[in-house]
């Protein structure tokens, strides 16, 4: 069994936990705020489809854990935080991780998160993954409601290497996480998978906060899928300049996959809802900045871009 730190006990983070604390695994979660004196008094409870899930857990802040823990206590620490707050994480956390060895998961959103936890710690310590078709949100402190099959996929980082400590543990991490009812593919080539998913993410998440319309209403609206599809080319366009070279056939697998999967509300809607900072920045961001080391456009993505970060401003009452 593992011992693991799951930094982010919000919808993935609270879901996967759930799992693993089923399967008899050690896990300790951090949180904040009102979720976090939940977590505290009442437990954490899952809603997955009709199964309801609680359990009791050891929950607490950054700081906690920093006083209470050496980092090498853990096998294992999985990071499910929005990209938005990583650097955050890393300045709390960071230091306390850097004196250890333990190998750390990223499961977030973006392709930068990775490099942000490998030029702390060295690639050597750093495993990159994805949380693959599944939807998951805190609907009240303490509970957390899950759909989809919600798959993992994960590589050492940014390479898989023959014979070594990261790739053993992975194998382990992964036959666990299947027995725990986790589905996890293993992958040789993270950053190709990294990339697949953020075609999906820059396709629909934008423009489904800007819009407030689930991933299905987007994808087979007679226009928007049209402005989904074309943010999700420009995401194709800029993984070339990480080397990556996405091909028009992940496009369309990508463009098929979320269009035929459940109608699902976005991160990014959600946080808009709930007045939380975007995961702009690490999704259209990315897709526009190495469009532009590329020298190349991004129209769909700069206008949704642009539109969504002005509706987000207040406006300026003496203009």
């Amino acid at each position: 069994m593992f011992r693991l730190l799951i930094v982010g006990a919000g919808g993935i983070g609270g879901y996967y936990a759930a799992r693993l604390l089923h399967a008899g695994h050690d896990v300790v979660l951090t949180a904040r705020g009102a979720h976090l004196a939940a977590l505290q008094q009442q437990g954490l409870t899952v809603r997955y489809g009709d199964e309801v899930w609680s359990f009791p857990v050891k929950a607490m802040d950054h700081s906690t854990v920093v006083a209470r823990y050496r980092p090498d206590d853990f096998d294992v620490v999985v990071v499910t935080l929005k990209s938005t707050a990583t650097e955050a994480m890393l300045e709390e956390l960071g230091p306390w991780l850097y004196h250890g060895k333990v190998p750390v998961l990223s499961l977030q959103n973006g392709v930068d998160n990775e490099p942000e936890l490998a030029a702390l710690l060295g690639e050597r310590r750093v495993l990159g993954g994805l949380a693959v078709r599944v939807g998951g949100h805190i609907v009240q402190p303490g509970v957390v409601e899950a759909e989809g099959p919600a798959q993992i996929v994960m590589g050492e980082w940014p390479v898989a290497v023959d014979s070594n400590f990261r790739s053993l543990l992975l194998g382990q991490l992964r036959d666990d996480f299947e027995a725990a009812g986790i589905p996890t593919t293993v992958s040789d080539n993270i950053r190709y998978e990294l990339w697949r998913k953020l075609v999906i993410n820059n396709g629909v998440n934008p423009i489904s906060a800007l819009t407030g319309l689930d991933t299905r209403s987007l994808t087979h609206h007679p226009e928007f899928r049209k402005i989904v599809h074309g943010m999700m080319a420009e995401t194709v366009e800029a993984s070339k300049a990480d080397g990556v070279n996405l091909e028009p056939r992940d496009l369309e697998e990508m463009f098929q996959l979320i269009r035929n999967f459940n109608a699902i509300k976005t991160s990014m809607l959600v946080d808009r809802e709930k007045g939380r900072p975007l995961e702009l920045d690490s999704i259209a961001g990315a897709v526009l900045r190495r469009c532009a080391q590329l020298g190349i456009d991004a129209p769909y993505t700069t206008t949704v871009n642009a539109l969504l970060m002005h509706s987000q401003t207040p406006s300026d009452p003496s203009a």
